[in-house]
């Protein structure tokens, strides 16, 4: 295992007073770099050729776009800067048994599991007016361990005590250390892959990349069915949790996107329970999982 030499940054109160998290919690451990003088290199920047050195040993790929390559690492393809991200989050990222990880595909239902999630921790804190998630994204208030991590460690949710939700698209046989020997929580959203593929495709498709434009849907198609894809294969990917999830079930909680999104509520229900977070006979009888149902809804989401 690799080892962990960084520092870690403990407090007892919000380094934001707009921070959308409770503020007296227990420190969790992470690394922060906001006490680093502006001229100091982050970690990930020190670390930078390193990983650069390692990954060009690895197998490459013709990726989506025409200057795009894909990278193996572990079984699966990434674009070089995710691999890089992977990389540091497994030298580097630490996590505490009480905190709670995200884990999912790309385009899956991971936005709005973090709105659900979010909110669910949250709710005592904020009345239907005053929610954040009515103003900001989801995807501001859970961290990738993978992208914002190494990338952005300057956020407020990374650098924030009270923060107790974490996400990452990487499949469970390349999750750092920290996370698998913590013992910590996990929720994993699947979703049907061809739904996965044409969500994904259109989402590439808006991007503007300086790597060229995406490849056509039927070579694109192609490739993700061959598992060269963004943190593909994707079937493996789905595999590797349900693999942890039946090893040890009462650690992480398996979700599929269709049948949650059919009838929310239950589900809604057995994820704050799964979380510590369970609705009250008293919240239960003013309606609170309902009316949290539809704060996290498709149509308050993509008005966002």
């Amino acid at each position: 295992p690799r080892e962990h030499k960084h520092k870690h940054k403990h407090k007892h109160e919000s380094s934001n007073p707009l921070s959308p998290f409770p503020m007296g919690t227990e420190a969790v451990t992470i690394t922060t770099f906001l006490q680093q003088d502006e001229t100091e290199s982050t970690e990930f920047e020190k670390n930078h050729k390193r990983y650069q050195d390692l990954i060009s040993t690895f197998s490459h790929s013709k990726g989506w776009r025409p200057e795009e390559q894909l990278i193996e690492h572990g079984g699966h393809w990434f674009i070089q800067r995710r691999l890089e991200g992977c990389l540091h989050a497994q030298d580097f990222f630490q996590i505490r048994p009480s905190d709670l990880m995200l884990c999912s595909h790309p385009k899956t239902g991971t936005t709005w599991l973090k709105a659900l999630t979010f909110s669910i921790a949250n709710r005592s804190r904020f009345d239907k007016s005053s929610n954040p998630l009515l103003k900001r994204h989801p995807q501001e208030f859970v961290p990738y361990i993978e992208i914002d991590f190494p990338f952005y460690p300057e956020v407020d949710v990374l650098n924030d005590e009270g923060n107790t939700l974490f996400a990452t698209h990487l499949p469970h046989g390349l999750l750092p250390d920290s996370v698998v020997k913590s013992g910590c929580k996990m929720v994993y959203i699947w979703r049907d892959p061809k739904d996965t593929f044409i969500s994904l495709w259109f989402f590439l498709g808006k991007e503007k990349s300086k790597r060229g434009p995406l490849n056509n849907l039927e070579e694109s198609f192609d490739m993700f069915c061959r598992g060269l894809s963004y943190y593909g294969p994707y079937l493996d990917h789905v595999l590797s949790y349900w693999k942890a999830y039946q090893e040890d079930p009462k650690r992480m909680l398996f979700l599929k996107y269709e049948t949650m999104r059919a009838n929310p509520l239950p589900y809604v229900k057995m994820l704050a329970e799964f979380m510590g977070y369970g609705f009250t006979m008293e919240e239960e009888k003013k309606g609170v999982s309902e009316k949290m149902v539809n704060l996290c809804s498709f149509e308050t989401l993509k008005n966002l």
